[in-house]
């Protein structure tokens, strides 16, 4: 085993401090350093049962008993919250789609602003298939989907961080090595992550493996 690499040497630094800055120079910074960001391809249901479909890369998975996730949607340029989190608090429920490579330019294209009211896939003719634990379908061709329930949504400021507990995972078929031992091959998965601002994002099969040790063996290198 290759001994555990020493930290390197301080680097020069330049410090912006957030609390003195625009909402649109920090949005620019943060962005820029916090890479790659997943993507949540986030269906819900709307009034009458349209489906509205939107992706959100203030993403992440916070644990896993019991899985929880959360994103943050933002609101209308106007202020008033955009149809994803309106939905989310009148049913509760919604889905995670995972963005593979193949359904990139899909997924940007449910990120325009269409009208309140008017459900991306019906607009962009995109596949749904039935949910299993929820009522709100999942994108047919996405690699992954995880169904939520909503558990809290905090405000802080103009920020909206809405707390998800994930009743269920659906995965493509080819992606499950051994269902028994739950073995998934995440490289099939293809998934891809945003990077910087709008319109960049990053791959996610150049992949290297690096071992944990324990402290015993680290004890040996010293």
């Amino acid at each position: 085993m290759t001994p555990p690499a020493s930290a390197p040497d301080a680097l020069p630094v330049t410090h912006f401090d957030l609390t003195a800055l625009p909402g649109a120079a920090r949005y620019k910074l943060l962005t820029a350093t916090v890479t790659p960001r997943p993507i949540a391809w986030v269906s819900t249901l709307g009034e009458g049962g349209h489906v509205n479909l939107a992706p959100y890369s203030f993403f992440g998975l916070m644990g896993s008993d019991p899985p929880v996730v959360a994103f943050a949607p933002s609101d209308r340029a106007d202020g008033t919250p955009k149809d994803t989190a309106l939905n989310i608090g009148a049913g509760g429920e919604f889905t995670v789609n995972l963005v593979s490579e193949a359904l990139a330019v899909t997924m940007n294209a449910t990120a325009t602003d269409f009208p309140h009211g008017q459900g991306e896939p019906d607009a962009l003719g995109i596949p749904l298939a039935p949910g299993v634990k929820v009522a709100v379908p999942r994108v047919a061709a996405a690699p992954a989907a995880l169904e939520c329930r909503e558990v809290q949504t905090v405000l802080i400021g103009r920020t909206r961080i809405i707390l998800g507990e994930a009743l269920g995972l659906t995965l493509r078929a080819d992606a499950v090595q051994d269902a028994d031992r739950h073995h998934v091959d995440t490289g099939a998965l293809d998934l891809i992550g945003r990077m910087g601002g709008r319109g960049t994002y990053a791959r996610t099969r150049d992949t290297f493996v690096i071992d944990r040790i324990s402290f015993e063996e680290w004890q040996k290198w010293q």
